[in-house]
């Protein structure tokens, strides 16, 4: 079938309910991932694969994970939620096929063990966040222990982890997105693509980053594009100012369009807020 879906999703901890009941303001965002993860599953997506900011980054590459598993933990305020979920392998091998006859600069990371279907790599909670909402909760309904499923019961969507370099060209990374839906359309199988993505980080005097005037202009760029169908537009949005508005989505959402620019599908944008220091947007595409 190849690509079925796509979407946008942030990755603030707090949007996990068992993490945070009141999602520290982020509700309608949390409502949104929520029904982000419900059209997901009625695509029937056997795979998502998921490009984040905060993963193993390798400077000048696109890099893939390379081993059977990966598996994390975040924990908020006293409360804490782990995650292990199964690469799918074929899929990485044949995006990475795919990417390195177009010379994209791929690399597969590995960690820990030397035997890949053994070695787990540390999930980050950029791809940790919208997974939970795309399958992998391992809530047992009822039972309010997010804890104790073992790795084999947890049994939603393999997975393809995908972190690219900031240093690339930016049409490098549109360009890897045909390779994923070339490589996806090769597979057969049903595939998401998910675009882990937080704007800008400095709507606030008292976040990390400090205040930037840019950050509510970037913002509703992105939404108005979004809304649109027009995320090629991304490519106008200069480099000094997306790191003066200090976000850090754009790089995922440009993997984002090449998809869709081989796997056309139509866009509903479903929340966009800035309840603290950054922006969070959710979105998705689905075909008609």
């Amino acid at each position: 079938m190849g690509i079925v879906f796509g979407g946008i999703a942030p990755h603030g901890f707090p949007l996990i309910p068992d993490l945070s009941d009141t999602a520290e303001g982020a509700l309608r965002t949390r409502a949104a991932l929520q029904e982000l993860g419900r059209q997901c599953a009625e695509s029937g997506a056997d795979v998502v694969v998921i490009a984040g900011p905060h993963g193993v980054r390798v400077d000048g590459f696109v890099a893939l994970s390379g081993t059977g598993r990966a598996a994390g933990t975040l924990a908020w305020n006293g409360r804490a939620v782990e995650m292990n979920v199964p690469i799918d392998i074929s899929l990485t091998d044949e995006i990475v096929d795919r990417a390195r006859a177009s010379n994209i600069p791929v690399v597969v990371t590995g960690f820990a063990g030397n035997r890949r279907e053994q070695s787990v790599l540390p999930l980050d909670w950029g791809m940790l966040v919208p997974l939970w909402f795309l399958g992998h909760d391992r809530n047992i309904p009822g039972s309010g222990d997010v804890l104790s499923r073992t790795p084999e019961e947890n049994d939603g969507p393999s997975v393809v982890l995908v972190s690219p370099s900031r240093l690339l060209p930016w049409q490098s990374l549109i360009d890897f997105g045909h390779a994923v839906a070339e490589a996806a359309e090769a597979d057969g199988r049903r595939i998401a693509f998910i675009a882990s993505c937080d704007w800008a980080h400095t709507h606030q005097d008292s976040g990390p980053y400090g205040f930037h005037p840019l950050a509510s202009e970037i913002d509703a760029r992105i939404v108005d594009m979004v809304e649109r169908d027009a995320l090629d537009e991304l490519l106008t949005i200069g480099e000094q100012d997306a790191s003066a508005a200090a976000i850090d989505g754009i790089w995922q959402a440009l993997m984002l369009q090449g998809v869709l620019e081989r796997a056309p599908m139509d866009g509903e944008l479903l929340s966009y807020e800035a309840p603290t220091y950054y922006g969070m947007l959710v979105a998705s595409w689905s075909a008609s």
